[in-house]
């Protein structure tokens, strides 16, 4: 049984194709408590401007935008050849998944740690192991919930456009579904993190949210557009494994399936 399963080109490809999906979102869920310069690591000077009258203002990101953007060209990818359903399917797994880390997570922060293991990692810079054990994964519950939200109903968006922009164009402009889809997804993506997280939980103001909103998926914008050939890379590569046939009968079956 399990031969017939892998040696289906369709199924292997999906197989594939999910399991790089989850692993980044996971991924970016676990890395994401870290903040960056993006100027500093392009050893560029920082851009400190204003807007909304919040001064001060810089590209500082979560490294979750490391791997974001593949999730994101992922959805548009799996779409393509799966639909709706299928995204809609990896998206649910995803999410579950996020939630069982984080749970896991919890429980392993709450064991109480060997004595010498605590101190071990002093002469590193790292006094309390334990501490910043549970300072790096212990993500608070609103950050998990906002981060939850803005997933699922990024992907469900994400595949919602894509659908009806290929509706309307048939099968050219691979570039106008993938990237307009991405860029409304993740503009709902960026509101909806940032005010149940920043404006909600933490009581930023709304201007200040908004003004890190508006840097934020600046950054998501310019992404998604760089993107671009890597969605035409990975689409010519999946032809050529699939093959002309096979490919065209997937995409017009994703087509008619919701």
């Amino acid at each position: 049984m399990i031969h017939n399963i892998i040696r289906d080109k369709s199924t292997r490809l999906f197989l594939f194709l999910g399991a790089f999906f989850i692993a980044n979102a996971i991924i970016a869920e676990v890395i994401g408590v870290k903040l960056f310069s993006l100027e500093d690591t392009l050893g560029i000077d920082k851009v400190n401007f204003s807007l909304l009258g919040e001064s001060g203002l810089s590209f500082d990101l979560t490294v979750g935008t490391l791997t974001w953007p593949i999730v994101f060209i992922m959805t548009d990818i799996i779409n393509e050849y799966y639909g709706v359903k299928g995204i809609r399917f990896l998206s649910y797994i995803a999410a579950g998944l996020i939630a069982f880390s984080f749970l896991v997570f919890y429980l392993a922060i709450h064991t109480a740690p060997a004595g010498w293991w605590v101190g071990s990692q002093a002469d590193k810079g790292v006094p309390d192991m334990q501490a910043a054990y549970s300072q790096i994964l212990g993500q608070g519950m609103m950050i998990i919930v906002a981060s939850l939200t803005a997933f699922m109903v990024g992907q469900v968006t994400d595949a919602t456009i894509f659908k009806k922009i290929k509706k309307l164009t048939g099968e050219k402009n691979i570039w106008m579904r993938a990237t307009l889809s991405t860029l409304v997804s993740q503009l709902i993506d960026t509101i909806v993190v940032l005010y149940i997280y920043l404006y909600l939980s933490l009581g930023f103001s709304f201007a200040k949210v908004t003004a890190i909103g508006i840097v934020n998926y600046t950054y998501k914008f310019l992404i998604a557009i760089l993107m671009t050939p890597v969605i035409y890379l990975v689409h010519g590569l999946i032809e050529r494994y699939l093959g002309k046939d096979l490919a065209s009968d997937m995409k017009n079956a994703a087509m008619r399936e919701g």
